[in-house]
């Protein structure tokens, strides 16, 4: 069985499922105010590929990721726009989806709205009150962090050391620095929804635990997001579904930041680079292998440097899966896929994973070298095999390149084995002026259309 990081325990220790053979998964999505950066997609991409090596273990996922559609960001874009905010936020979630199309982030089992689970909020809020949880002041409702003995617990912190280095606004009203807000009274002119306290709306801690705990159940598998989640928000869910009784998540996980110069990447600090403007200066899919290169809870830091070492590691990749078509069919090396299984059992070491599959690329390509089809045939497989479970797409298709083109690439290459440089060039010339575009790889001649 898996075995993961736990934020809540600071320790490596078994995923056990609530539910035999199944796993449930919540994952905090956007805020859709803007374009998703790189951050972004790094947590989309790190539990994606857990998802799908889930899944390739033979469990039933769950996997349920929000979308926060109103908030304090959201408000303002729409005011500066002078637009309604209902279609700014319908706006920046189709581009967040795009966005994860490009990458190859599959959608959600479910992607609840906010918006949609305000009257079930109202009624957690009314329960925290009635409990002694929560209270009344004159801008909102706040919950009192003191009702949960362990608060802190995803900090690392005691709730005496929070207090101690917490900021205290000058219009504050709350009981402690810590305390947060479960419901914002409205301003003139903002978006409202009813309630005991009058119109106002929730606030951003309050989503998630009616939404996680409505559609998985109470003691779900896993709770995830991005290190910078863990404090405050996943904590003040926390606090709320414990102070109500709930066991809320059994199992917190969170990624490491994209860092720009040391720095953490964010749309705050204005460092960020879109995932669109990724994708549109290289191959989509050598963001996923950045990520799959780094430790998932280790920071990562992206420029076009790692990116275009990605993206030729992935045309070798890809110059594999071509070759291998032409090979028998054969089971993957059940050897290879076993350390495979080790190495992502370990917290998803797919570092080692990585250089796993490249060092298995190679011996798929030396053992074919030297005539060892089956051997290599079956490496081959193994590198499809772990490509495929953690979810990088590699492209075997030439684009339809034709037989007889096909056949002058294998003759080229013959020529550079045999150290025949003028044929080499005279079949790179045939192949050019039919159209296609040829590219030298260490696994041999890549060809396609023009």
């Amino acid at each position: 069985m898996i075995r993961l990081y736990d934020t809540a325990r600071g320790e490596v220790v078994p995923l056990e499922p609530r539910d035999p053979g199944k796993v449930s998964m919540y994952v905090c999505g956007p805020t859709v105010y803007g374009p998703a950066h790189l951050g972004h997609g790094r947590f989309a991409l790190v539990f994606d590929v857990l998802r799908r090596y889930l899944e390739w273990s033979g469990l039933e996922v769950t996997y349920v990721s929000n979308i926060t559609d109103i908030d304090d960001k959201i408000i303002d874009r729409a005011a500066r726009e002078g637009r309604a905010h209902d279609e700014v936020a319908r706006e920046w979630e189709a581009a967040w989806w795009r966005s994860m199309e490009a990458i190859g982030v599959a959608r959600p089992t479910h992607d609840p709205h906010a918006t949609a689970f305000v009257a079930e909020m109202v009624a957690l809020i009314e329960r925290l009150i009635a409990e002694g949880a929560a209270y009344e002041t004159d801008d909102g409702v706040y919950f009192s962090a003191e009702a949960v003995t362990d608060y802190g617990l995803l900090a690392r912190q005691s709730i005496e050391s929070l207090q101690a280095g917490a900021r205290v606004e000058v219009d504050e009203t709350k009981r402690s620095p810590v305390d947060f807000a479960l419901w914002k009274k409205a301003k003139p002119e903002e978006p409202s929804w009813p309630s005991p306290w009058g119109p106002g709306r929730p606030g951003w801690h309050t989503e998630c635990v009616v939404m996680s705990l409505g559609l998985l159940g109470d003691g779900f598998d896993i709770h995830g997001g991005g290190q910078d989640l863990a404090f405050p928000h996943h904590e003040n869910e926390r606090a709320q579904a414990r102070a109500l009784g709930h066991r809320f998540a059994a199992h917190w996980v969170h990624n490491g930041f994209v860092e720009v110069g040391g720095e953490k990447m964010s749309k705050s600090l204005g460092n960020f680079t879109d995932l669109d403007d990724l994708a549109a200066r290289s191959d989509p899919r050598s963001y996923r292998l950045l990520v799959l290169r780094s430790h998932y809870r280790s920071p990562i830091e992206v420029n076009e440097g790692v990116a275009a070492d990605a993206s030729a590691a992935l045309r070798r990749l890809d110059a594999l899966a071509r070759r291998a078509a032409t090979w028998p069919t054969v089971p993957a090396d059940a050897a290879t896929l076993e350390r495979f299984r080790e190495r992502m059992d370990d917290d998803l070491d797919t570092p080692a994973v990585v250089d796993l599959m490249f060092r298995t690329l190679h011996r798929a390509n030396q053992a074919a070298d030297e005539g060892r089809v089956d051997e290599a045939a079956a490496a081959g497989a193994a590198v499809m095999e772990m490509t495929g479970a953690v979810g990088l797409e590699l492209l075997a298709d030439t684009g339809d390149v034709p037989a007889e083109v096909a056949a002058l690439a294998r003759q080229r290459d013959e020529a550079r084995t045999a150290r025949d440089w003028a044929a080499a060039d005279a079949l790179r010339d045939a192949i050019v002026a039919a159209g296609y575009v040829v590219e030298d790889t260490a696994e041999g001649t890549s060809v396609r259309p023009g």
